[in-house]
């Protein structure tokens, strides 16, 4: 769904609350849509303010020099396999 969709159902859903007419457990269900539409739309708007490739290219390109992820070694090379006929010694 784009925006536009999702504005036009919060608006629904505000509309439905504001009649009053709802039962208590329809109200409950309208707030939450209206709650969870509202955040879906502020992470929709955050995300459009930083988005390094569409708003700057030369940012974009800072980041990909700069940022790099640096782990240390990969738990399947330090694995200890337990060969299956030995008894396991748990800590205690």
């Amino acid at each position: 769904m784009n925006r536009q969709e999702l504005e036009k159902v919060r608006a629904w859903a505000d509309e439905k609350l504001a009649t009053g007419q709802e039962p208590p457990w329809a109200w409950y269900q309208y707030m939450k849509l209206r709650e969870t539409l509202d955040a879906i739309l502020a992470g929709q708007a955050a995300t459009a303010v930083f988005n390094p490739t569409e708003s700057s290219p030369q940012l974009a390109e800072r980041l990909e020099r700069h940022l790099r992820l640096v782990g240390g070694e990969d738990q399947q090379d330090t694995f200890q396999p337990r060969h299956v006929g030995l008894p396991l010694q748990l800590p205690m």
